[in-house]
């Protein structure tokens, strides 16, 4: 069967929420009874029993369906080839800091790349059980009703979101001049602290546009496909074709696209920051 048919697609849809729904019942079997959160690494970058045990849950649904594809997964890397036909891009809980505070913004999401493209997408926030859906050709859903990009065509009426990496204290390189450049421009600038729900949210019209660097194929591969098949608009800051390996992201309801492209590409960055 071709990889791009649509009842393929179908098929890798419902195994990924299956995948997510499990994850997403980990995650609720572990909120509020955390007590052991650590760091990666970088400052603020946390780790938690419940994403390890949120991602063994999904990675047990996937090999058991698909036990030739590959996994990109946060948690434990890459099982097979990254440059694999099937790819999986796994995150078992986007906003693992919100989720330590139990601060209510969180979600579990998985993408599938075939041959490297964003095809398939599922998103499921547990906390308010909206389970985002889409595959290329197939629609994006939200609790199984179709959702659609919002309206708002002026950036000055539009309400965007956008995120910090975790080396934003080292680096100039860093998204503050954005944030406040274009929170003049518009109606306001939300930081929700997961990517994941980000795009989840631009797809289904809550939001108008996201941007933001820094991140990982496993936080845009489920979102980039439900912002497409809603029909938003998904590129580089610079509105060149979007590469997910590149960390970066502009995702909107596609009518102010052009305009928040050209606000990022002229803001010149902050030359240094440094916090006492």
């Amino acid at each position: 069967m071709p990889v791009n048919s649509l009842k393929q697609l179908q098929i890798f849809l419902e195994v990924a929420t299956e995948a997510a729904l499990a994850g997403g019942a980990v995650l609720q079997s572990y909120w509020g009874k955390l007590d052991d959160v650590q760091e990666k690494g970088r400052p603020g970058d946390l780790v938690t029993v419940a994403d390890k045990a949120s991602e063994e849950a999904i990675l047990a649904v996937l090999q058991r369906h698909f036990p030739d594809h590959s996994v990109l997964a946060e948690e434990s890397g890459t099982s097979g080839e990254p440059s694999a036909e099937y790819l999986w891009a796994i995150d078992p809980l986007d906003g693992t800091t919100n989720y330590a505070h139990q601060y209510p913004f969180f979600a579990v999401s998985i993408g599938l790349l075939i041959n490297g493209i964003h095809q398939v997408g599922v998103i499921f926030d547990p906390f308010h059980q909206d389970l985002f859906r889409a595959a290329k050709g197939l629609g994006a859903t939200r609790n199984r009703q179709p959702i659609q990009v919002s309206q708002t065509s002026e950036l000055h009426r539009s309400l965007l979101v956008t995120g910090f990496a975790y080396d934003r204290r080292e680096t100039a390189d860093n998204n503050y001049a954005e944030f406040c450049h274009l929170t003049h421009l518009t109606q306001g600038v939300r930081r929700g602290g997961a990517a994941a729900i980000d795009l989840a949210y631009v797809a289904c019209g809550r939001l108008d546009g996201f941007w933001e660097r820094g991140l990982s194929p496993w936080d845009m591969a489920a979102g980039a496909v439900l912002v497409e098949e809603a029909g938003g608009t998904v590129t580089a800051y610079d509105n060149s074709p979007f590469l997910i390996q590149s960390g970066r992201i502009l995702a909107t309801n596609g009518y102010i696209h052009e305009a928040l492209s050209h606000e990022l590409t002229e803001i010149k960055p902050l030359a240094e920051f440094s916090p006492r």
